[in-house]
């Protein structure tokens, strides 16, 4: 692997742990103004310090993350496709590697849509990209997304897609969680982050994923609704920060996320323009 992809995979994966937080913030992409991501600059501003890299659109990073701040950037570079639309596999590459570089970020990210009807589409997609990131020491993140069809996620379907991203490439693949995740784990050869996916239904259910995807050997998460729609949602990455970077237990996560959630907020501050 060339230094140049090591030093951007290395700007998010933390050498100390091993491990990495992610912020998933890409969502108006195909979602439109999702709540509490109406304005991401306010969602975003209070969370970026607890972030180890944060998943966007270009147009989200342009208007709303200063130039000033040092949170690596893992760029979602596939769309097409809209909420509106009943197949959401019909997407492709919309930004391209040499945007990417302009926009000095640490790796890019695509959805491929293995079963779907426009699986060929997406998964050459994703070949061509990992060739176009080699060329420029840039690391490809694929997203085994399923669409409207959430019964996707087990540990059948999920290891097949992860596999095939990780053969045609992709230096990491980010999942879902499911039962018997380890067996995903064993069958990828490329690190694994997992998604939050929808909001769940209790903070100590986000924190049990974070914490089951973790002792399966999942390399961190790569979380959004479940964060900045929390009603607390720096307390809760803190919480989740614990799990992944200190090997906290669900208990000992919960009980950070209770203190913090006892505090006064921080006033917001807009992000310098």
């Amino acid at each position: 692997m060339d230094w140049g992809l090591q030093n951007r995979l290395a700007r998010f994966v933390k050498p100390g742990s091993g491990h990495t937080v992610m912020l998933a913030a890409d969502h108006g992409y195909f979602m439109g103004p999702t709540r509490r991501l109406e304005s991401p600059r306010a969602t975003l501003a209070p969370l970026l310090p607890y972030a180890d890299a944060i998943a966007v659109t270009r147009g989200v990073l342009r208007t709303s993350i200063p130039p000033t701040s040092d949170v690596p950037i893992v760029l979602r570079v596939s769309g097409g496709v809209s909420v509106l639309k009943e197949d959401l596999s019909d997407e492709a590459v919309t930004t391209s590697i040499e945007e990417a570089l302009r926009l000095n970020v640490s790796a890019v990210a695509l959805s491929v849509f293995v079963g779907a009807p426009h699986e060929h589409q997406s998964l050459v997609a994703l070949g061509e990209l990992v060739d176009a990131g080699e060329a420029y020491g840039m690391p490809v993140m694929a997203i085994t997304a399923v669409g409207k069809e959430l019964e996707k996620r087990d540990a059948r379907y999920l290891s097949l897609a992860c596999r095939v991203s990780a053969e045609l490439g992709a230096h990491c693949v980010k999942t879902y969680y499911c039962e018997g995740f380890d067996k995903v784990v064993e069958g990828c050869p490329v690190p694994l982050v997992v998604a939050g996916g929808p909001k769940l239904d209790s903070d100590r259910a986000v924190l049990e994923l974070c914490h089951g995807a973790l002792a399966a050997g999942a390399i961190g998460v790569d979380m959004g609704r479940n964060i900045w729609q929390s009603d607390r949602p720096v307390a809760m990455i803190k919480a989740i920060r614990a799990i992944v970077h200190e090997k906290a237990s669900v208990r000992e996560a919960m009980d950070v996320l209770d203190g913090e959630k006892g505090r006064a907020p921080a006033p917001r501050r807009a992000a310098a323009a």
